[in-house]
C-alpha cells in the first residue's frame, strides 16, 4: 500500500524543489521510491492477470528543464506507465501519485496522424458504441466522461455541424479517476485501482478495435 509517509515525503520535496535539500534527504527519499516502486510492481503483476501488458515503465523523479521555464529539478509525484500488448491491444494506463492530485488515467494520449484520422473517420461514421460505452452507470461513477484536450472548432475535412463533432475534434483520449489522499492511504486502494483499470477496458478495447481495422470492419493486422 501507499503509506503517508509516501506522500509526506513528496509534500516536501514539493516544498523544497532544490538539490541541497535532496541531498540532506536522499535517504529518506530512497525508502519512499522504493516503497512506490514495490506499489508499482503489485499493480503490474496485478493487470497481467487481467490484461494483456507489454512493459512497464516507472518515471524517474529527475526532471528535463532543458525546454523548460520552470527550473524546478525534480518531479513532485511518483508515476508508472503500462503498456498494452500490441498489435491488438493498444492504449495504456498511467497511474501518478502526488498529494491532493492523485490519479489513474487510460489513454490514448498522442495518437499518431494516421490513428488520429481513423479515430475520427470513425466518430463519422458511427459513434455509438463509444457513447454507450461512456454513459454506462459504472463509466459515469468511476471516470465521469471521456477527457482529453481537444480542438476548438472542426479538424480540417470534417463538417463543424456533424453530430458527433464533440468526439471528432479531440486530439486525445482519456479515461481518468481522481483520488484523495484518505483514499491514496487505504489498504484496499491496490485493489481499487485494479478495479478502476478493469472498468477502463471496454474504453481500451473499442479503441482498439477501432485502430486495428478499417471503416469496414476489417482487421488491418498484418498475419
Amino acid at each position: 500500500m501507499i503509506s503517508k509517509q509516501v506522500l509526506d515525503l513528496l509534500a516536501d520535496l514539493q516544498a523544497n524543489n532544490n538539490r541541497e535539500w535532496f541531498l540532506q534527504n536522499k535517504d529518506a527519499f530512497q525508502v519512499q521510491e522504493l516503497a512506490a516502486r514495490s506499489f508499482f510492481n503489485d499493480i503490474y503483476e496485478g493487470l497481467q492477470k487481467q490484461d494483456a501488458i507489454e512493459k512497464m515503465q516507472i518515471f524517474r523523479i529527475y526532471r528535463d528543464v532543458r525546454f523548460s521555464k520552470d527550473k524546478s529539478p525534480y518531479k513532485k509525484f511518483f508515476s508508472a506507465w503500462y503498456s498494452r500488448t500490441k498489435p491488438g491491444n493498444r492504449g495504456s494506463y498511467y497511474i501518478h501519485i502526488e498529494p491532493g492530485a492523485t490519479f489513474i488515467e487510460g489513454s490514448f494520449w498522442g495518437p499518431e496522424t494516421e490513428d488520429l484520422l481513423r479515430i475520427r473517420k470513425e466518430f463519422e461514421l458511427d459513434a455509438s458504441e463509444i457513447r454507450e460505452i461512456t454513459s454506462t452507470a459504472k463509466f459515469k461513477k468511476y471516470f465521469g466522461e471521456l477527457d482529453g484536450e481537444e480542438l476548438k472548432t472542426a479538424p480540417k475535412g470534417f463538417d463543424k455541424g456533424h453530430p458527433n463533432i464533440d468526439l471528432i475534434r479531440k486530439k486525445q483520449f482519456l479515461v481518468t479517476r481522481k483520488f484523495t489522499d484518505k483514499e491514496v492511504t487505504n489498504k484496499n486502494f491496490l485493489p481499487t485501482v485494479l478495479e478502476s483499470f478493469e472498468a477502463m477496458k471496454p474504453f481500451l478495447n473499442y479503441m482498439s478495435d477501432v485502430l486495428t481495422t478499417n471503416l469496414n470492419g476489417e482487421s488491418i493486422i498484418q498475419k
